[in-house]
């Protein structure tokens, strides 16, 4: 676990460059030490974009021998491990040093409320790593070591005459004059050797410096307050009052340390940030945001006082107008007036990126509502017409009528619809419809034919078209075997018992396009289309009657047909029709595409292993092909056509008067069962 947060640690310090923080890292320090003494500030400015961050706190002590003490705090208990790992990229990458890392210590900070975790670490550079470079500088150093001294006495002579000669003044220079000189027009290596004079006395007034620092406060080893800021006493009223406790008025947040000298002074190279407590301002500032200041504190050794050099912690103009303060009132110097101002700004655009998102996460929704809505929109389109078809219409496109050299076009209608409608409220007639024309819907979608369209109680089915298939007859058979079962299921609102239909199919060519602009259908064209509707006009209750181009077509496929006979047949003549009885290939269960079990298979291959050719024949002498449960229809709806007739148009009682239509009735006089009985 040790050796996976160290790779971890080492694998966020090169995250951490990657994602842009690299220059900011860099900058913090001339060496470890000091980058180390600066981490704190860093997590405190990136604090102003990322106000729930919870950043660790670091302190470094470095010791005679010249290994140095790395203080770790952390809430986060189990992860310092991470720490050494990066501290080793860090001083390898930015410092060129190698070094290692080890525990010292861990303990609990029971003084702290907040950074519970504290792990001491023993910072020790290493020196194996470093004598190849050792070796390397002393040869460098040892042959330009005479030259550098002879280069920096005579640099050292030429500015001192330079010097001297830019003053007119007849005053000998001051030491401090000469060296200041030295430093304005120094060069090369004597800038390394700077070493900062200071005055004998501060040439500073008091009031000067409590406005040009209106943020500050001076106090003892004991806290008492000596001197403060104008500002700071204009918003901490009670600092205007002689030796009161600093600590009386202000908490410290950051670094979570107690309030005292011993333990400000262990954190002296931090960034300290102190609250007001509430309890002490003005009851009418007690509704206002508590104040915050961020600053560093100074031990001045010869007064023994500490100072804190401070300016109020803001990150938006909206905290500042809580405050009730002005820009004003930060000095000019101070950099806190340009960084109010430039996060008010970095908030802005990060407010602007994200209602940006949140308008994007709007965005995807609806569009995938609107894919939603689209697609249920062309469900119902292509639902209405050819998909192929829909496209090039939504295309702006004009569809070409097709032609088509042959197909299956099957008509149906319920068997006195007429009467039915004259007996039963409109309400009735529309849920019978529904509930029928439901089940066919969904047979078209089981044997994959094209539904054209249904007119009162006709439904009007093709295959072949709009996609030409081989087979076509046969799925336009097998569906209509699939509405014959499904029609037993629909109820006659007035008798109360199962509806009665009539199918008719013929194949032959037809001319398919899409006619009209408003509500526009595939309609189909040809003589084709009235043979097919004759076919149903003239077939019986419970039929399906075929034209001879659909027996050819069926010819050999599977079906079990017999042979009508010859009729007469309106605006075609005399034609010799057929029955369609069965497919002797399929079960009833996949015609309706419903889910079989395996005692049904079964049953079935019992039933028809014996009968896998077509069986055709008269009507006289091939009553043993007929199903007694067709039989019983035929007989029964033959007398219920008798008195249904009269209630019907004339063209359709003359249709369905044919001379040879009581040949079926004779058929229930046979008890000889066939395979469809099987199954049944």
């Amino acid at each position: 676990m040790e050796a996976i947060l160290k790779m971890f640690g080492e694998y966020f310090f090169k995250f951490c460059k990657m994602s842009g923080y690299d220059r900011m890292l860099r900058t913090l320090g001339g060496n470890l030490m000091e980058f180390i003494e600066n981490l704190d500030a860093l997590h405190s400015y990136l604090a102003l974009s990322y106000q729930a961050m919870n950043a660790p706190s670091f302190r470094v002590e470095k010791r005679t021998d010249g290994t140095m003490l790395l203080h770790y705090y952390s809430d986060r208990r189990g992860l310092c491990h991470i720490v050494p790992g990066i501290m080793e990229a860090v001083a390898k990458d930015f410092f060129n040093m190698d070094m290692t890392m080890e525990i010292l210590n861990k303990s609990e900070e029971e003084e702290r409320t907040g950074k519970k975790e504290h792990v001491i670490f023993l910072i020790v550079q290493k020196h194996c790593g470093q004598k190849k470079n050792t070796r390397s500088k002393l040869s460098q150093r040892g042959m330009n070591s005479q030259q550098e001294k002879q280069e920096v006495e005579q640099a050292f002579q030429r500015m001192k005459e330079k010097c001297l000669t830019l003053s007119v003044c007849p005053v000998k220079k001051s030491h401090w004059d000469i060296v200041r000189s030295i430093v304005i027009f120094g060069k090369g290596n004597l800038q390394n050797l700077f070493e900062p004079v200071y005055p004998e006395r501060l040439w500073i007034e008091e009031k000067t410096f409590c406005n040009a620092f209106p943020f500050h406060i001076v106090f003892d080893a004991t806290l008492r307050v000596k001197q403060a800021g104008v500002n700071i006493q204009k918003y901490v009223p009670g600092l205007q009052t002689q030796d009161i406790q600093v600590d009386d008025y202000f908490t410290i947040i950051h670094p979570q340390v107690a309030f005292n000298i011993l333990g400000i002074c262990k954190f002296i190279n931090s960034q300290f940030v102190l609250k007001t407590r509430r309890e002490m301002m003005p009851e009418v500032w007690k509704n206002k945001p508590a104040l915050k200041l961020r600053g560093q504190m100074i031990w001045m050794e010869s007064l023994q006082c500490m100072i804190y050099l401070c300016s109020p912690k803001l990150r938006s103009l909206q905290e500042l107008e809580e405050q009730h303060m002005y820009i004003s009132d930060i000095a000019r110097h101070d950099t806190t007036r340009d960084l109010i101002l430039l996060n008010q700004q970095r908030l802005a655009e990060i407010e602007l990126s994200n209602q940006l998102e949140r308008k994007k996460e709007e965005l995807r929704i609806l569009s995938k509502h609107l894919a939603i809505e689209k697609k249920k929109t062309e469900t119902l389109l292509y639902a209405m017409l050819p998909e192929h078809i829909a496209n090039q219409l939504k295309e702006g496109k004009k569809v070409a009528a097709g032609e088509f050299k042959t197909c299956t076009i099957l008509f149906s209608d319920v068997v006195t619809f007429t009467n039915i409608c004259a007996a039963c409220e409109p309400i009735q007639i529309v849920n019978m419809l529904n509930s029928m024309y439901s089940k066919f819907d969904r047979l078209t979608s089981v044997h994959d034919v094209y539904k054209v369209e249904t007119i009162g109680d006709a439904y009007m089915v093709v295959g072949g078209v709009p996609v030409p298939v081989e087979n076509h007859a046969q799925r336009v058979a097998n569906f209509a075997l699939g509405m014959r079962i499904s029609a037993r299921e629909v109820m006659n609102p007035v008798t109360g018992e199962p509806i009665q239909i009539r199918v008719g199919i013929h194949t032959g060519p037809v001319l398919a396009g899409v006619v009209g602009d408003k509500m526009p259908r595939y309609c189909l064209f040809g003589d084709t289309v009235n043979t097919a509707s004759r076919m149903e006009s003239h077939g019986l209750p419970d039929k399906v009657h075929l034209s001879p181009t659909t027996y050819s077509a069926l010819e050999n496929c599977g079906f079990e047909i017999i042979e009508r006979g010859e009729i007469e047949v309106k605006g075609k003549g005399k034609m010799t029709t057929y029955f369609l009885i069965q497919n002797l290939q399929v079960t009833e269960n996949e015609i309706m595409g419903r889910t079989e079990n395996l005692e049904n298979r079964g049953a079935n291959a019992l039933g028809i292993q014996d009968s896998q050719t077509v069986a055709v024949g008269k009507d006289e002498d091939s009553q043993h092909l007929l199903p007694n449960t067709d039989v019983a229809y035929a007989y029964d709806r033959s007398s219920s056509e008798e008195s249904g007739v009269k209630g019907e148009d004339t063209k359709r009682s003359e249709e369905q008067r044919c001379p040879d239509q009581t040949k079926t009735n004779h058929f229930g006089h046979d008890n000889i069962h066939s395979s469809f009985c099987i199954l049944l």
